[in-house]
């Protein structure tokens, strides 16, 4: 399969679980299990995959930004990087939606947080994290108390 191929099908496998977070967020597979574990194992093999087969082949590394661009020149390497992109952008989505069932956040609020996190990741993440110390009163995250 060649690498515009699963380029696709990675890019497309994602949005399912996306618009469970978004439209399903309350059915018990959706953050616990779709858009937690299952897309992002699938993707994490093939992240796997394209690292073990193409990764040591290519030249760069991670010392300098230098290095880094050189790696991803390789057309394998940069769809590696884009897979891991979206396994953990939609990981960090299902804890959203998570998190703010466990600590009361309307989800109407958190909608917002989750387009931003899946277009733009960390910027999601921390519009997530400033809504929900707005209106939590705290900035600590704490998985045993609400």
């Amino acid at each position: 399969m060649n690498l515009e191929t699963l380029f696709s099908i990675a890019s497309t496998l994602v949005l399912p679980g996306w618009a469970l977070l978004i439209f399903l967020p309350r059915w018990k597979w959706t953050a616990r299990l779709i858009a937690a574990v299952l897309i992002p194992g699938i993707l994490a093999l093939l992240y796997v995959y394209l690292v073990v087969v193409h990764f040591f082949a290519a030249e760069g590394g991670f010392g300098s930004l230098a290095d880094v661009a050189l790696l991803f020149q390789e057309p394998a390497v940069l769809l590696a990087g884009w897979v891991h992109y979206l396994a953990f952008d939609l990981f960090i989505g299902a804890w959203e939606v998570r998190d703010a069932q466990r600590v009361d956040v309307h989800h109407l609020l958190v909608v917002p947080c989750l387009v931003l996190t899946f277009m733009l990741g960390p910027a999601g993440l921390l519009l997530y994290l400033v809504l929900r110390g707005s209106l939590r009163k705290k900035v600590w995250i704490d998985e045993r108390a609400a």
